[in-house]
Parts: C-alpha cells; structure tokens; sequence
C-alpha cells in the first residue's frame, strides 16, 4: 500500500466521487466535447478547452496559465494527441494546487510541540463555518484527540448555539460567553481552559463580516494577541471556510480575507451542491494557499481530507453512475 492509498482510502474515493458527481457532469462533458472528433491537439482544441475550464469557474486568470502551459508542452512534443492531453491536463491541473507544508493533518495528527494545537476559523455567515467546526472537532476526537471548542462569534446568538449543538452532538466542551461579549475574551478563556485540560486541539469560531473590514481586522489581531498571552506562537493556524458553490463570490471572500489577515489554509464547503468546483483550482492558484478540506454533504463524516490528486482523478473520471 503506497502513501496514496494510506493517506486516502476507498470510503473517502467514494465520498468524493460522489460529492463532485455535478462539477463532473458540466466539467468532465465540457472536456470531452473539445476534443471530440479530433486527432490532433490544436488551435481549435485548445481555443474550446478554454472555454470548457472558464464556464467550469476555473476562472480566466488560472484557465490562461493551464492553456499556456498546455501550448508549451505540445510544441515541445509534436507528437501529442487528444488522446494524451487528458493526461497532461491532469498533470497542469495537480501542480496549481498547493501542497500543505505539513502532511500530518492527514490522518488528523497535530505537528510535534504544538499542543494544544489552535486553529481560528474565520469566513462569512452562511458559507458553513460552524459545520465545519463540528465535522472537524468530530474528525479529531475520532482521531483520538482531546478538542475544546470556543465561540467567539459572539455577534450572532445563533452561532454560539449552533456551536453548542455542534459540541454536544461530538461530545467535546465548549467555552463561550453572552452574546455580545469580547470574542477576544472568549478566545483567550477557550485557550485558558484547553491549557487546564492538557487538551490536544483548540478550533475557535470567529465573526465573520467584511462589511467593515478594519473592524475585523482589529478584531482578529486582538484575538491573536490575547491567546499568545498563554500560547505565544498560536493560532497555529488561520482557516478560511468558503462556499463553494458560490463559484467567483467565494473566490472575492478570499480576497478580502486574505488582505485581512494571515490565511494559512482553505476548507471548502458545499462542493456536492454545484457545478462550480473548478473555483478550487482558481481560489489554489490565486493565493497559493493549501486547500486542506472540502466538505461534500450534510452527514458529520462529509468533511474529507483534501488531497489533489485524488480530486483531479475524480474529475477526469466518469462512474457508472454518470453514465445513466
């Protein structure tokens, strides 16, 4: 068994073929009538793959940069055909996604000398932040690991409790204050407290409003300064949770978030709903920023691992139930 297959099993293959089944529909059939009938990789290939990635929102900037790429590679090797281009599409496609600079998320370790490990999340309303919260929290307790949950969205009641449904269905605590209260004094009793426990991983949920961006940008900073009171290199990590099915919006919420503050991974949501999960592969290349999760249904285990060359297999591959 190689790392492949350890880092990304057959129920995970399963899951995302089956979340991505639309984005496959309009991309995979997309690819295939460019190239249909031709023997040859030419203009007229590449000007209708071009326009198979930007109506799949792979985005204009991105699909420029895969076409290119894809040119280079045909003068280099006269010989290519139509039959190889699916290949070499492939291959462009999985080197615009990130690698993750540590691959010990993968089976929800946390790097060594970083306990508890804290995550902030941060990502407007509606995108599915607080579910994600809960399918990770899951993930890691299922992992073995001790999480402690903190709601410092404290601007909406309804996010405090949907994250205290969320830590009651996993089973981990949570620490959270009356609506309206400090977020960063929040944040700072939820690290308090994951300290006390001697508790693996912290995931803090954070307000997410761009309406007024150097407000949260002042927030945010706060909750940063205040946890490295007791933890002085955390948040170990600053995870943005987009919507995938917004296709180009989520990409301008990565924007803003990201001129904000300091984004280190991407979790994308909603990715069963839509045709649109080429914006995976535009949001990757734009901001160089690792796409560590998707989510691809509603059930707690719907939240898989994200792994590039699985998601690029997946794309290019029509199951029997595409077929139908």
């Amino acid at each position: 068994m190689g790392l492949f297959d350890k880092l990304f099993g057959k129920k995970e293959k399963e899951s995302l073929d089956e979340g991505l089944q639309k984005t496959k529909e309009g991309f995979f059939s997309k690819i295939t009538k460019a190239i249909a009938g031709k023997t040859t990789v030419d203009d007229e290939v590449l000007d209708n793959l071009e326009e198979a990635l930007v109506s799949a929102d792979v985005g204009i900037d991105t699909t420029i940069k895969i076409i290119e790429k894809i040119e280079k590679r045909v003068k280099q090797d006269k010989y290519v055909n139509t039959a190889e281009l699916n290949q070499i599409l492939q291959e462009e496609i999985a080197a615009i996604l990130v690698d993750a600079p540590e691959l010990s998320y993968q089976d929800f370790e946390i790097p060594e000398g970083r306990k508890p490990y804290v995550i902030l999340v941060v990502g407007v309303n509606g995108v599915g932040k607080t579910t994600t919260i809960g399918k990770l929290a899951h993930n890691y307790k299922k992992a073995g690991k001790d999480v402690v949950l903190g709601a410092a969205d404290t601007f909406r009641a309804a996010a405090v409790d949907q994250l205290t449904i969320w830590s009651e269905r996993v089973g981990v605590p949570i620490v959270k204050q009356a609506m309206g209260s400090d977020p960063s004094a929040v944040a700072f009793d939820t690290v308090k407290s994951a300290v006390a426990r001697n508790a693996d991983v912290v995931i803090i949920d954070t307000a997410g409003r761009l309406h007024n961006k150097l407000h949260l940008m002042d927030e945010l900073s706060k909750i940063k300064r205040v946890i490295q009171k007791v933890i002085p290199d955390a948040p170990h990590e600053v995870m943005l949770v987009l919507d995938g099915s917004t296709g180009q919006n989520a990409l301008e919420q990565a924007r803003q978030f990201t001129a904000t503050t300091e984004v280190s991974a991407l979790s994308i949501t909603k990715l069963d709903g839509t045709a649109k999960g080429g914006v995976v592969l535009a949001i990757a290349d734009q901001f160089k920023i690792p796409v560590k999760y998707i989510g691809v249904g509603e059930k707690i285990d719907d939240l898989i691992i994200f792994n590039k060359h699985a998601f690029v297999e997946s794309l290019f591959t029509i199951t029997e139930k595409l077929k139908t």
